[in-house]
């Protein structure tokens, strides 16, 4: 580990729902990897909404007692998990920090592959994109066509939006304060596809990727999330076209 992270703040992003038989170990497991960094501060931010059922949320509360790290928002007025990553974001950047992880509960990101992120942002990135597709990522016990849809979609939006990721829905990645530049161009879809509309605002920016672990999809690729993906991929590339993007 090299460089010096004593003037940063790291945020930790993460939306929570039903995940009360994990969710006390993963954040636990993911602060254990930010510990051998020396950062500044480091907040972690589980977002809870009215999705959340099964007491996860109550657990959070209880153990953020004991971990002063641990920050837990209820925001009943999220519509989808689209608004709970927006919140999350906001409450990282009001709170002065200038890195910000997000990673998704449930272990489907692993918190192993943390480390790999702060060291490479270090040399001076503004957004550190995890990919599945690139050498040394893996992505496992997930529906085949999920693997698909991932995988044409990312080449179908680097073909469409001028881009040059191998993974372009991926939801691990740091950014530095360059994230709210990226989001004050707006994001329009309320699905996963938001993360593609961010690597595309993110383009002008200095962004690499790195190779991560993913298992298990954490939402469902139904007619209408795909709908949403279509239309936003289309507005994306008409902003192309008239070199708005």
């Amino acid at each position: 580990m090299e460089g010096d992270y004593s003037k940063i703040n790291l945020g930790i992003v993460c939306p929570m729902a039903n995940e009360r038989d994990t969710a006390e170990f993963f954040v636990k497991d993911v602060l254990a990897e930010c510990q051998t960094f020396e950062f500044k501060s480091v907040k972690f931010f589980a977002i809870f909404d009215n999705a959340c059922r099964d007491g996860t949320f109550d657990i959070m509360l209880d153990i953020s007692n004991d971990i002063n790290e641990l920050k837990v928002i209820f925001a009943p007025e999220n519509h989808t998990v689209v608004d709970a990553y927006m919140r999350g974001y906001q409450e990282a950047l009001n709170a002065g920090c200038n890195w910000i992880l997000e990673i998704d509960a449930g272990y489907s990101h692993r918190p192993s592959d943390i480390p790999k992120f702060f060291e490479t942002m270090i040399k001076g990135f503004d957004c550190v994109f995890g990919s599945r597709f690139c050498s040394g990522g893996t992505f496992t016990d997930s529906p085949r066509i999920r693997y698909l849809i991932s995988r044409w979609g990312s080449i179908l939006a680097n073909f469409l939006l001028g881009t040059n990721l191998s993974d372009m829905t991926s939801g691990f990645q740091l950014f530095n304060t360059t994230l709210e530049k990226i989001l004050s161009k707006g994001i329009f879809s309320y699905g996963p596809f938001f993360q593609t509309e961010i690597r595309a605002h993110a383009h002008q920016f200095r962004i690499t990727e790195i190779p991560i672990h993913y298992r298990t999809g954490s939402h469902i690729n139904d007619a209408k999330v795909l709908c949403d993906a279509l239309i936003n991929l289309w507005r994306l590339f008409c902003l192309r076209l008239s070199n708005d993007l």
